[in-house]
C-alpha cells in the first residue's frame, strides 16, 4: 500500500509541476520585503520625518537671512510739510550675536524733530551692534539652529526604527503564511493517505478480507482529514489576506495576493542572509550605534543646547552699539571714529525667576533623558542578549522535532506493515499517523517560532537593511 501511494504521490506532484511554472508563483521573502519597504505607504510616511526636519532645518536658518527695513512717514497739513522722512536698514544677522547693519536717512519738513536733522543728501550709517552679556555666545537662533541639525539626525535615526518595525511586522505575516501553507500541504498529503486506505479497507471489506468496522474507522479518519484541510484553507486564506496589507505598488496601489502564489517553503537560508543573522549572532553589537540610543543621543545634545541657552538668559543684557556716518559713503576716507552714532542698553531683571525656572526646568528635562538613556540601553542589552539565547534554543528544538518526525514516520511505516501482515489493527495505524501529524504540526510550530525569533533579534537592533 504504502509503495502504491508513494507512486501516486509522486505523479500528483509530477501534474501539479505541469500546470504551473514553479518559480512564477513563488513569493520569496527578501523579495517580498523589498516591495514592502519600497512601496509601503507606513514606510514613505517614515521618510517624511526626513522631509519635517529638512524643513525646520532651513526654518531656523531663516534666522540668518539678511534683512532690509524701510520705514517712510510724511505729513502735509494746510500747504505745510510738517515732515518728510524716509529710514532704508540692510541688517546681517551672524552667528554670535552681532549683527551688521547699514543704513540711510533722508529727512526734511518744517517741524522735524532736531535730532532728525541730516544733510540734504541724507546720511549714511554702517556699523554692528554687539552683545557683551546675554545673547553672545548663545542665542535664540544659534539654539534653533543647532537644534534643527540635531533633529534632522534624530529623525534618521527614527526613521530607521520605524521602517524596521514595519519590515519586522511584515515579516512575521510572511510567517505566519508560511505556516499556514505548510500546514495545508501536510494536510493534503495525509488527505491523499486516508482516502488511499479507505478505498483499500472498502475493496478488503467486499472481499471479506476486512471487518466493516474497519471501514467505519477508516471513513472517520478520511473524515477527520477531510475538516482539517477545510481548517487549514480557511487559516492560509486569513494569513493571505494579511500579507496584502503589507503589498503595494507605485502611486499607492494595493495589491490583493493570488491565490496561486505561495511562499518559499525553503526559506531559511534567504531569511538569515536578509537579517544577516549569523553577523547579527556571532558580533558583539555595539549599542553605540543602536539607532535608538542615537536618537536619544541627539535629543540629550538638543536639551544641552536647550540648558545652555537658559543659563546664558540669566545674564544680564549689555548691548552695545556703533555706528559709522558720513553724508558721501562712496569716499572711505569720510568714515572716521570723530562721527558716530552710538548707544548702549543695559537690562537685568531683579529677581530672575523667570530664567531660573526655565533654567531648572530644562536641567530636569536633561536629567529625565539621561535615566532614559541609561535605562534603554541596558534593557536593549539584555533583550538581544536574551534573543540570542531563545535562539540557540530553537536550533535545539528542531534537532528534537526533526529526530520525532522521523521516529514517527518509521514507526507508522512498521505499523503498516504489521496491518497488512494482520498482526495489527487499522486503529494503532491511525493512531501511528495521528502523532505523526501532530509532531510534524510541533515542527512546523518551531519552525514558525524560530523564525519569529530572527525577526525579534533584527526588530531589537532595529536594523535598516537595504533590499
Amino acid at each position: 500500500m504504502r509503495s502504491l501511494l508513494s507512486v501516486i504521490l509522486i505523479g500528483f506532484s509530477f501534474i501539479g509541476g505541469a500546470q504551473t511554472d514553479p518559480l512564477s508563483n513563488v513569493l520569496r521573502f527578501d523579495e517580498y520585503l523589498g516591495f514592502v519597504k519600497k512601496f509601503h505607504p507606513i514606510v514613505k510616511q517614515a521618510e517624511l520625518v526626513i522631509d519635517e526636519s529638512q524643513a525646520k532645518l532651513m526654518k531656523s536658518r531663516g534666522a540668518f537671512d539678511p534683512k532690509l527695513e524701510v520705514d517712510y512717514d510724511r505729513k502735509k497739513f494746510k500747504n505745510t510739510e510738517y515732515f518728510d522722512q524716509l529710514n532704508g536698514t540692510f541688517k546681517v544677522p551672524t552667528w554670535f550675536g552681532v549683527e551688521l547693519k547699514g543704513t540711510f536717512e533722508e529727512n526734511t519738513g518744517d517741524f522735524l524733530n532736531p535730532e532728525a536733522f541730516v544733510p540734504d543728501q541724507g546720511l549714511y550709517s554702517a556699523g554692528l551692534m554687539v552683545p557683551l552679556a546675554k545673547g553672545l555666545l548663545i542665542n535664540d537662533r544659534m539654539a534653533a539652529l543647532k537644534q534643527a541639525k540635531l533633529f534632522r539626525e534624530q529623525a534618521k535615526a527614527d526613521r530607521d526604527i520605524f521602517v524596521n518595525n514595519i519590515l519586522f511586522e511584515a515579516s512575521l505575516v510572511y510567517f505566519d503564511w508560511l505556516k499556514a501553507y505548510n500546514e495545508l500541504k501536510l494536510f493534503e498529503d495525509f488527505l491523499v493517505n486516508a482516502e488511499l486506505r479507505y478505498r483499500g479497507i472498502v475493496r478488503g471489506v467486499e472481499l471479506g478480507e476486512n471487518a466493516q468496522i474497519d471501514a467505519t474507522e477508516a471513513r472517520i479518519a478520511l473524515n477527520s482529514r477531510k475538516l482539517s484541510l477545510e481548517q487549514s484553507k480557511v487559516k492560509l486564506m486569513q494569513a493571505a489576506l494579511q500579507l496584502s496589507n503589507f503589498l503595494w505598488l507605485e502611486n499607492n496601489i494595493p495589491v490583493e495576493l493570488q491565490p496561486d502564489v505561495i511562499p518559499d517553503v525553503d526559506t531559511e537560508p534567504i531569511v538569515d542572509s536578509t537579517f544577516n543573522i549569523n553577523q547579527l549572532r556571532s558580533d558583539e553589537v555595539i549599542l553605540e550605534e543602536h539607532p535608538k540610543l542615537l536618537s536619544l543621543g541627539y535629543k540629550l545634545d538638543g536639551l544641552e543646547v536647550d540648558t545652555r541657552l537658559k543659563r546664558n538668559r540669566l545674564l544680564p543684557r549689555v548691548d552695545v552699539e556703533y555706528n559709522f556716518l558720513s553724508e558721501a559713503p562712496d569716499v572711505a576716507r569720510t568714515f572716521n571714529t570723530a562721527e558716530y552714532k552710538g548707544g548702549l542698553n543695559v537690562s537685568f531683571p531683579l529677581f530672575l525667576r523667570k530664567e531660573r525656572g526655565d533654567l531648572k526646568l530644562a536641567k530636569i528635562k536633561l536629567q529625565d533623558t539621561e535615566f532614559e538613556f541609561d535605562a534603554t540601553r541596558v534593557s536593549l542589552q539584555n533583550k538581544i542578549n536574551a534573543i540570542k539565547q531563545e535562539l540557540e534554543s530553537y536550533v535545539a528544538q528542531n534537532e528534537i522535532t526533526t529526530e520525532m518526525v522521523t521516529d514517527s514516520e518509521l514507526m507508522l511505516v512498521a505499523e503498516e506493515r504489521k496491518f497488512q501482515l494482520g498482526e495489527s489493527s487499522l486503529f494503532l495505524v491511525n493512531s501511528r499517523e495521528s502523532k505523526l501529524i501532530e509532531n510534524q504540526l510541533k515542527a512546523i510550530s518551531i519552525q514558525n517560532k524560530f523564525f519569529s525569533t530572527k525577526a525579534k533579534l533584527f526588530n531589537s537592533l532595529a536594523v535598516n537593511p537595504d533590499l
